[in-house]
């Protein structure tokens, strides 16, 4: 989840998507690995069983695009870090999924495992796994995890912007684990015990290889893209850590904000910040031209939306440093603002990244994997070892 200021609008180029790309969006799951639905309706209540006007996700563009199991992202502010208040957040955000589908019985559905997602799909419903952005609602407490798995936590994102009691954090200049923390060192071992997905979406290097060193069974980045594309932008993946997470087996997931896809992006927004900086020091935070700096710099300086053949671009270097076996999609739908790049605006875009995996020479087999193969996998080498233990 990265709350932004809405940009100014921008029109999708019509892209010509082939009745194959939609045939393979309706006969097969897509997981994305992270959508911020929950926050969403928590900050502003939207029934999102019909047609919504504002959001990225409702139920009748879900069904356009095919998306059969949307990672309902329980995220939790890292300025709860450290507060009962973040535990208790955690859990009306997954009151509200379990709301959701009270409300829609016969359009969603809770899916705890791999068995429901694909049992769930046979069915026409879409399914609602979830999972916690943020560790902080653990509060030091292997029960609270406990709790949280039985609630149907199926992934944990081991920290958020700020460094936590569990990992440091790529956002968080504060080092103060040097990785993880002796609790979450802990807490990656009784997630594998439990299956729990461990993300290393959002953490620090060094609690990333930690992470894997630790782990008995592969990982994921639930909505993570390539440094390569952003240079210093450590959010993201470098090839190094691409390399090491498929030697782990895991997965990562691409997420699709402009920002995490570009350059260009990137270095808009830094320039922004940059400028909005000077103009304090020269007239004091509370003046009218600082309150004015953000829209009138968005007026002189269009921002630079990504596109989806940048998007795929991301997906073919992954598979071209360790294999298609291991991406997926993992969106930030309802968390990256209006930064979504031309093409993949909302749910119901799935077949226009179907049709240019197509255009690229991508297989029926492959696409399928992107879309949900590689990520059940993992789930499911979760699962067993879970089971096992």
């Amino acid at each position: 989840m990265l709350s932004l200021a809405s940009f100014s609008s921008h029109a999708d180029a019509p892209i010509k998507v082939s009745a194959q790309a939609n045939q393979i969006a309706q006969e097969n799951i897509i997981v994305d690995g992270h959508i911020d639905v929950p926050y969403r309706v928590h900050k502003k209540w939207e029934d999102v069983s019909v047609a919504t006007e504002g959001g990225d996700f409702d139920y009748p563009r879900a069904k356009k695009g095919g998306l059969t199991a949307p990672f309902m992202s329980i995220y939790v502010p890292a300025s709860l870090d450290n507060s009962a208040e973040s535990t208790a957040v955690a859990h009306q955000l997954i009151d509200l999924v379990e709301a959701m589908v009270y409300r829609s019985p016969d359009k969603f559905a809770i899916a705890k495992s791999v068995a429901d997602v694909k049992a769930q799909f046979k069915k026409g419903l879409i399914s609602l796994p979830m999972g916690m952005e943020n560790g902080s609602p653990l509060q030091g407490s292997m029960e609270n995890l406990k709790t949280f798995y039985e609630r149907g936590i199926r992934y944990i994102t081991l920290a958020h912007s700020l460094s936590n009691h569990i990992s440091d954090s790529s956002y968080d200049l504060r080092r103060q684990w040097h990785g993880l923390s002796p609790f979450g060192k802990e807490v990656v071992v009784e997630m594998n015990n439990l299956g729990i997905m461990v993300d290393i979406s959002h953490v620090s290097d060094e609690a990333f290889y930690q992470a894997i060193e630790i782990s008995k069974v592969p990982v994921i980045a639930s909505h993570s893209s390539l440094r390569k594309y952003t240079p210093g932008f450590e959010r993201n993946m470098d090839d190094k850590m691409v390399k090491a997470l498929g030697e782990n087996n895991g997965v990562i997931m691409i997420n699709f904000g402009s920002s995490f896809v570009s350059k260009e992006t990137q270095d808009w927004r830094n320039n922004l910040t940059k400028r909005k900086n000077a103009l304090i020091k020269e007239v004091g935070e509370d003046s009218p031209q600082v309150a004015e700096f953000d829209e009138k710099y968005r007026k002189e300086n269009p921002y630079p939306y990504s596109t989806l053949e940048q998007v795929l671009d991301h997906i073919d270097h992954v598979v071209e440093l360790i294999g298609i076996d291991h991406v997926g999609i993992g969106s930030d739908y309802d968390g990256v603002g209006d930064s979504l790049p031309v093409g993949l605006k909302d749910v119901s875009s799935y077949p226009n990244l179907i049709q240019g995996m197509l255009d690229r020479g991508y297989s029926r087999a492959d696409i399928e994997k992107v879309l949900s193969g590689n990520l059940l996998r993992v789930w499911s080498e979760v699962e067993e070892y879970a089971a096992s233990h």
